[in-house]
């Protein structure tokens, strides 16, 4: 339940606090005073939607704050999932800056507005003035009666079987072409597999035919400078060569060290030269006989390089993609090839489960037909109440396609005076009596929500008289063993609750303040009195609010 709510600068309320209590919380104040900037508060601090207009001219930030008791179970087992504490109370913070940025806060730890929202979806059931036209729209009317019919075990059930079906149906129809369309595949899938595997290709071999290219294309001009290279070296009949005359240096500097020590390093050093120019002469040599003229092996590589560059522009930009083309083919073949087995196999699969998903489906039909049944004779005794006498409904229902909800269109239908055919809500319900029929959903609804609090924003909308203090006395029976809070601009309800508090906007120094203010005893008196006789409050009035409270005169 909602325990205690705390604003800072948002909209007019510069600070406000409220305190809630078990059973009927009343909100009561003139039009404009800030009732709705207290459900944008709490909408807020629930992790819906909200914008920076949201914070008070001049502050830098908008902050709520909620404290909820009583946590129920489910709301419990998240905060441990996401790991929170979770203790007897929960505490959420919000706040909005006047840049739009938002910061979200569970039992102290940063949360995310996400976070917010699905815990709220466990705590706080709010009714908008926007959901009595929400109930005009057929699409909402599946999922209010699955709500009541409790029925989430059958639903899960079928959408189980339903999400196979869709599964392999779509496989199915991936292996679904006409014969000629599969023969015109299979040729081509046949002929691309056979060109790539025939070329039997390398991954690196494009790197080396082109390298080997650029031999053999100037295999004349390496052979004359190879060779002039090695008779540099090795010197030729008529004349000696670099590796000679080192050797001959070699010798000189090698009887000079016998006298001079110092120079032994520097014979060292030049012997080593020598030898390194012989075996250097000697691998010359042997290079000279690899670059024999072969016109022959010249164009081989130049055939085989076309051949890849040709494979290259129509199957990829490289060697490696032509190989995954020609698996990716050979794994097509494959798969057209077995085609009529596997797909014999999934349309086999596909049967079985269509059968399966129509009988889950008809199973979450009957839940939906059973729940109306008891649902319609709870709303026709809670219309009644509410001063709607000789009101029916029926369930305009049609089986359809499985779909994603299971097989049912289903449309509430209404007659609200005797004699009258049930028809569409939208062509008969009036305002006044669109919130009526919507409080005794709720009224039922409630029964099988785990949900503590529910919120009802002016449900007493085109609704006054006896009809109002009918409206007053349900929310009172159904605030039992819960907390209901209610916006109201009617006495009869406001005289019934369990805690009222007061909204009123004041202006001082030119600005405009909101406040809350929790009445008892004479301030719900004069408060009540306003209500029924607005700004003049008579005597009258003051006695008929006093009545109403059960209280002396």
């Amino acid at each position: 339940m909602l325990k205690n709510l705390k604003i800072e600068n948002v909209a007019v309320i510069e600070k406000a606090e409220a305190e809630f209590s078990p059973g009927l919380n009343v909100l009561t104040g003139e039009t404009g005073a800030g009732k709705s900037i207290l459900i944008d508060s709490i909408n807020a601090i629930l992790g819906n939607r909200t914008s920076r207009d949201l914070v008070r001219t001049g502050a830098g930030k908008a902050c709520i704050w909620a404290t909820f008791t009583d946590l129920p179970d489910a709301v419990r087992n998240q905060l441990e999932q996401a790991g929170y504490e979770a203790g007897d109370e929960l505490l959420l913070y919000r706040e909005i800056s006047a840049e739009g940025k938002s910061n979200c806060r569970v039992n102290g730890m940063p949360a995310t507005a996400a976070m917010l929202r699905d815990l709220s979806a466990g705590l706080i059931n709010i009714h908008g003035q926007h959901d009595n036209q929400n109930l005009t729209n057929p699409s909402r009317h599946l999922a209010l009666l699955d709500l009541y019919a409790q029925n989430e075990k059958e639903y899960v059930e079928y959408r189980q079987v339903y999400r196979r079906l869709i599964a392999v149906k779509r496989q199915a129809d991936a292996l679904q072409m006409d014969e000629d369309e599969k023969q015109r595949r299979l040729e081509l899938l046949r002929f691309q597999v056979d060109e790539i595997e025939s070329a039997a290709l390398q991954p690196e071999e494009e790197e080396q035919l082109t390298a080997r290219r650029q031999v053999l294309s100037h295999a004349q001009t390496i052979l004359e400078q190879v060779s002039a290279a090695h008779n540099a070296l090795a010197g030729g009949d008529d004349f000696g060569g670099a590796a000679d005359l080192l050797g001959d240096a070699a010798g000189q500097l090698e009887n000079a060290a016998r006298l001079d020590d110092s120079l032994q390093n520097a014979c060292e050093r030049l012997n080593d030269l020598y030898y390194t120019a012989r075996e250097l002469a000697t691998d010359l040599a042997e290079r000279l006989e690899s670059y024999g003229m072969d016109p022959a092996e010249l164009d081989r590589v130049e055939t085989r390089l076309d051949e890849i560059y040709r494979l290259k522009q129509k199957y990829g930009g490289s060697v490696e993609k032509v190989l995954e083309h020609g698996q990716a083919a050979r794994e097509e073949l494959e798969n057209i090839e077995q085609s009529d087995e596997a797909l014999a196999r999934l349309n086999a699969e596909k049967q079985a489960l269509y059968r399966q998903a129509k009988e889950k489906a008809e199973a979450l039909t009957r839940t939906r037909l059973d729940a109306f049944s008891d649902l319609e004779k709870k709303l026709v005794e809670a219309c009644t109440f509410l001063n709607m006498p000789g009101v029916r409904f029926a369930l305009q229902h049609s089986r359809g396609p499985l779909a994603g909800a299971g097989q049912d269109t289903l449309e509430f239908y209404i007659s609200p005076n005797p004699g009258e055919a049930p028809k569409p809500l939208a062509k008969i319900a009036s305002g006044g009596e669109l919130s009526r029929i919507m409080l005794a959903l709720k009224s039922a609804l409630a029964e099988k929500d785990a949900i503590h609090t529910v919120i009802y924003d002016e449900i007493d909308t085109g609704v006054s008289g006896s009809a109002a203090g009918r409206i007053g006395q349900m929310l009172k029976q159904t605030s039992a063993g819960r907390q209901v809070i209610c916006i109201t601009h009617t006495a009869q309800i406001a005289a019934l609750a369990d805690r009222h508090l007061l909204i009123q906007k004041n202006v001082e120094s030119e600005r405009t303040f909101t406040k809350l203010y929790p009445l008892d005893g004479d301030g719900r008196v004069r408060e009540l009195a306003r209500i029924i006789s607005g700004d003049q409050i008579t005597p009258i009035a003051l006695a008929n609010a006093r009545e109403m409270l059960g209280l002396d005169p």
